[in-house]
């Protein structure tokens, strides 16, 4: 999963392939709390929560709604959030006792199913690392003429594609590190010979490179620094080279393998609950933090930055490393969250293949019979995901892959930008007309990091807050709705999109309606929201529920 979110520079200045992330193509800087803004008095497409607060909710009581972050980790001791995690008021803190007896010894805020007594995984394989190890064995040597059963036709099928995909990923990653470690070369070089550690534009035209690399580099870097300033470039460079190194180390190394002898469960057994440890932080909190403040940071405290809903209560369920998840935690996670008392579920998260989808699929199931909504990222590939997988999903298949049935109080949830032009659907968010409800803000969007900091990320990980954010906004102040009428009403009550946007397809520049793209063909909208949920909470068949 990308988790950057960030231009990471291109090598085409050296004269190798051009390699970005994520990113939007607008350069300027939004508003401050842009996401929760309003189209026509603000001028920036966001979901008009401000003016929400303002004109709908003034003096009107709620009740808490718990939002489950099921993540890779969340700073509990944020300045922004302290006061809002969920406490498991059942539990004794630090008395190493099952008091409530879930199976999970000192869940205070939640609990960590990617962590033991001893050790806390940190980074882990992609899906495909561990399915090509899975069938390696069985399959590295054999030939298209090699009499197989159906089923072994189709595993070693599935093993070419998996090895054909390891290939092209490796080699890109090899590749980004390498270019992007050279770029640092030479920047080091030249600030070395400045004596200047934040050269301006100024600085670099009056610099005399020593070599044509030099050259080269400063030619590409000063478009760059005047967007922000040399510091924050040669950080996201960092970040760049943070983000291949452990591609290549750990992500697709198919030597690497964290979960043996860590977990400490019995990784073949999907159906086995109790493992992990009450760490919700864990080694790396960036991820969680950030979605967890986008849901609800405090909004009155006057510090910080102000989240979508403000009657949240945050457990943090730690599932996602810094790589793929495995299926057996993340239904876990689903299933911990709904029976501790969450009623929204968000899925900041995803990939291409799937190990175990049968224990996920029933986990969903589960959830949707306890009355959770599950709100999930649609993924940063730039992709049709009608045509390309991002699992976890909705459907429930069998084990030839048919589909069995629908989870209906599930979101799928796209990105978009804050200007109301033909680049509103962020360059990087996957989409489809079936298969995504709504999008909603995703780029740039500053939030709370580890540490009581705050950072802007971009994707569709940012998006999916956003509408768990608001899910619970209606929730907590019309309490006796169901996840199917909250579904129900942020899939009506969107902001429609009449123009037509720009995404990439299969290699190709187009031109779309919203509603090509998406099931609702809109953006959320909390104002519109409120309006729509009063008129449902009001009405006789509501009340009658």
């Amino acid at each position: 999963m990308n988790r950057i979110g960030k231009l990471v520079y291109t090598a085409s200045l050296l004269s190798l392939p051009f390699l970005t992330f994520a990113q939007n193509s607008k350069d300027e800087k939004p508003k401050d709390n842009w996401q929760n803004l309003d189209l026509k008095s603000d001028g920036v497409f966001g979901i008009s929560t401000e003016k929400a607060y303002k004109e709908l909710l003034k003096a009107k009581n709620s009740s808490p709604v718990i939002v489950s972050i099921i993540d890779g980790g969340i700073d509990e001791e944020h300045e922004d959030l302290k006061k809002i995690m969920w406490v498991n008021s059942k539990e004794i803190p630090g008395n190493g006792i099952d008091d409530d007896k879930n199976g999970y010894i000192d869940d205070i805020n939640g609990w960590n199913f990617i962590g033991s007594a001893k050790v806390n995984i940190h980074h882990d394989n992609m899906e495909l690392i561990r399915l090509i190890n899975k069938y390696q064995p069985k399959y590295a040597s054999a030939l298209n003429s090699t009499p197989f059963n159906e089923k072994e036709r189709k595993e070693f099928q599935l093993y070419q594609k998996l090895v054909t995909d390891y290939m092209a990923k490796l080699q890109s990653a090899q590749m980004g590190l390498q270019n992007t470690m050279m770029i640092k070369k030479y920047l080091d070089e030249i600030t070395s010979s400045m004596n200047n550690q934040n050269p301006t534009v100024d600085d670099l035209n009056d610099f005399k490179p020593s070599n044509d690399m030099q050259s080269q580099v400063i030619k590409f870097i000063k478009p760059e620094i005047k967007k922000s300033d040399f510091k924050k470039f040669y950080e996201e460079l960092l970040d760049g080279i943070k983000h291949y190194s452990t591609q290549v180390k750990y992500h697709l190394n198919v030597d690497f393998d964290p979960r043996k002898d860590s977990v400490g469960d019995d990784y073949s057994n999907s159906n086995e609950r109790f493992y992990g440890n009450n760490d919700i932080t864990g080694p790396d909190a960036e991820h969680g933090t950030h979605v967890a403040g986008i849901v609800s940071a405090i909004r009155s405290n006057d510090i910080g930055i102000m989240g979508v809903a403000n009657n949240v209560r945050i457990m943090g369920v730690r599932t996602v490393p810094d790589g793929d998840e495995r299926d057996k935690d993340v239904a876990n996670a689903i299933r911990y969250s709904v029976d501790n008392g969450a009623k929204i579920l968000n899925m900041s998260f995803g990939k291409s293949y799937k190990w175990d989808k049968k224990v996920v699929d029933e986990a969903i199931k589960y959830a949707v019979s306890k009355g959770a909504l599950l709100v999930h990222a649609a993924g940063n590939d730039s992709k049709n995901t009608e045509k390309e997988d991002n699992f976890p999903t909705r459907l429930f298949t069998d084990s030839t892959g048919v589909t069995m049935g629908t989870a209906d109080a599930w979101i799928e949830v796209g990105a978009t930008g804050w200007t109301n032009d033909e680049d509103l659907v962020a360059t990087f968010s996957n989409f489809g007309g079936k298969t995504v409800d709504v999008f909603a803000p995703g780029v740039k969007i500053n939030s709370t990091m580890p540490g009581s900091k705050y950072k802007e990320n971009d994707g569709t990980s940012m998006a999916a807050p956003v509408v768990s954010g608001l899910a619970a906004l209606i929730w907590s102040h019309y309490p006796k709705l169901t996840a199917l009428q909250v579904k129900d009403i942020i899939m009506k009550s969107v902001t429609l999109v009449e123009q037509k946007v720009k995404i990439k397809e299969d290699g190709d520049n187009k031109r779309v309606l919203l509603s090509e793209i998406s099931v609702s063909g809109g953006i959320v909208n909390a104002y519109n929201a409120l309006l729509l949920a009063e008129k449902t909470y009001s009405s006789p068949s509501s009340k009658s529920k």
